[in-house]
């Protein structure tokens, strides 16, 4: 790749994305800042490329100062960081609401050449998710300090450190059975996590990707309920699929979303009304010259752990219990 950029910050590069983009910048030479709260949790980052070449630097996104810092210089910005859930002072709004307007006019103000913000799927600032407003609230702002930028929209993103099919393979390791929330109807267009990177690179290379948006997502649709099958089907595991009524979805929302990690929010239920696939029309995966990965050829690949005995396992041919 012919690349002519020379100091990139990526925010939120020490996350899933972030580690496969790494890698990928880092082939190209350019030197890595990557903003972080704990510089420490990122040093795993810097065998990526050569000494020096990729440096983990302590960032408060909700600190004009401290974002001013981590963009000084830098000739492009990529900004990946996203949460799935409330916690303490990591809320919806300052995280994704309002953190990417801040880092963008930060990128401008440093004469940054290009920004990128991953955003995702459903973004809408009538959702009635909190998830999905702020998300458009934070394209919003990225396009009012940033006309230029490009703005990636996954669905759901697979791969060996997802928090998506290795949740449901862990559950089906110890519980009798699956949920199917709101009967398992919901659609989703799952998206390799190597093809949103390479995503990222060819929004940062191709001029007319520039103030676009794209959304990504897989070859295939799949419904929630085919998404189940198919974590079971790689797991070789039996378990019973159980469809879960939307207020009683809402109600585990509500007791489940108290936990430190939650592995149900109301919020996420209010998510799951909504299909999870490219809309009819918008820019795609396939405009930024990338064939999609299925996730039938990736997801064998790291859920195979979940087998009983392990991926070595002699019994790995057939289902067990």
């Amino acid at each position: 790749m012919s690349f002519r950029y020379r100091v990139a910050t990526v925010f939120g590069g020490s996350g899933f994305i972030g580690r496969h983009l790494i890698k990928r910048l880092a082939k190209t030479g350019t030197v890595i800042r990557v903003a972080t709260r704990h510089p420490s949790n990122a040093n795993f980052l810097r065998m990526n490329g050569a000494v020096g070449q990729i440096i983990p630097i302590a960032t408060n996104i909700n600190d004009d100062t401290s974002v001013a810092a981590a963009v000084r210089d830098a000739d492009i910005v990529i900004n990946l960081i996203g949460i799935l859930y409330e916690s303490g002072v990591n809320t919806f709004k300052a995280t994704q609401g309002d953190a990417p307007g801040r880092i963008a006019r930060a990128a401008k103000a440093a004469g940054a050449q290009r920004f990128v913000q991953v955003s995702a799927i459903g973004a809408d600032a009538n959702s009635a998710s909190a998830y999905a407003r702020t998300k458009a609230a934070g394209e919003q702002a990225v396009r009012d300090a940033f006309p230029e930028a490009t703005i990636l929209r996954p669905s759901i993103v697979f791969g060996p450190e997802d928090s998506f099919f290795n949740r449901f393979a862990a559950m089906a390791r110890i519980s009798p059975a699956l949920p199917l929330i709101g009967g398992g109807h919901t659609k989703f267009q799952p998206v390799y996590v190597g093809d949103v990177a390479d995503a990222v690179m060819k929004a940062l290379e191709l001029p007319e990707a520039r103030d676009r948006t794209y959304e990504l997502g897989g070859p295939r649709v799949y419904t929630f309920k085919e998404l189940m099958e198919l974590v079971l089907a790689e797991t070789r595991r039996k378990r019973f699929l159980v469809p879960v009524s939307w207020p009683l979805a809402e109600l585990q929302g509500k007791i489940l979303g108290k936990l430190p990690k939650p592995m149900l929010t109301v919020d996420q239920v209010e998510l799951l009304k909504s299909d999870n696939v490219v809309a009819p029309g918008a820019a795609t995966i396939q405009d930024l010259g990338i064939d999609p990965t299925a996730a039938e050829v990736i997801i064998p690949t790291y859920l195979d752990r979940f087998r009983v005995g392990g991926r070595f396992s002699q019994r790995a041919g057939g289902y067990t219990a």
